[in-house]
């Protein structure tokens, strides 16, 4: 094989390193979340749910309302201006409204629309991850709690968010990089 081939060759493996590590990258930082990821329930309210309303569109947004049983049949009236009762069956639209109020009733908390994930370019090692958390979160309660954790990144974001809303003190560059390093440190994936 002659130098340039060679050269060649190993200029395209050196590529598709770079290549792959970008890919990388971007699938820890890329597709994050800035919104709530709602998994559906089990039982017969799945099943109404994927017949009655996963077929035009997604359940995420749910999350958004934290909605007594009136508010939440008003808002589905709403969003379905032909009559959503045309639509459901009551006794599928009683168990949908249970389904819904048990789980994003007035007592939730629900998903701060405002907020949006700001890209970040620059990670936290892992002492710069450990120091943030020692600095925002030990204040209100043990940093073994999140340690002991394990989450997916948009899950981590949603909790995130929330701590910051009782009083954490994060930048949305802090959130950020803390959920990029949660996620990677202390995600749902069995080998880290």
């Amino acid at each position: 094989m002659t130098f340039g081939r060679q050269a060649t060759i190993g200029a395209l493996a050196l590529l598709w390193l770079a290549l792959a590590a970008s890919v990388r990258v971007d699938a820890q930082i890329g597709g994050r979340a800035t919104r709530p990821q709602v998994k559906p329930p089990q039982g017969p309210v799945r099943a109404i749910i994927f017949k009655n309303c996963t077929s035009c569109h997604g359940i995420d947004d749910y999350a958004f309302n934290a909605l007594d049983r009136e508010g939440w049949n008003r808002h589905l009236e709403a969003k379905h201006p032909d009559g959503f009762a045309k639509l459901i069956a009551d006794q599928d639209r009683q168990l949908l409204l249970d389904w819904l109020v048990s789980r994003f009733g007035p007592t939730t908390k629900p998903f701060p629309r405002t907020y949006v994930a700001r890209e970040i370019t620059t990670f936290f090692s892992d002492s710069d991850g450990e120091a943030l958390l020692s600095r925002a979160c030990s204040t209100c309660h043990p940093v073994d709690r999140v340690n002991s954790a394990r989450n997916s990144a948009d899950a981590w974001r949603v909790l995130t968010i929330d701590m910051r809303e009782r009083g954490a003190k994060l930048t949305d560059e802090e959130v950020e990089k803390l959920v990029e390093w949660l996620g990677r440190t202390k995600g749902t994936n069995a080998n880290q």
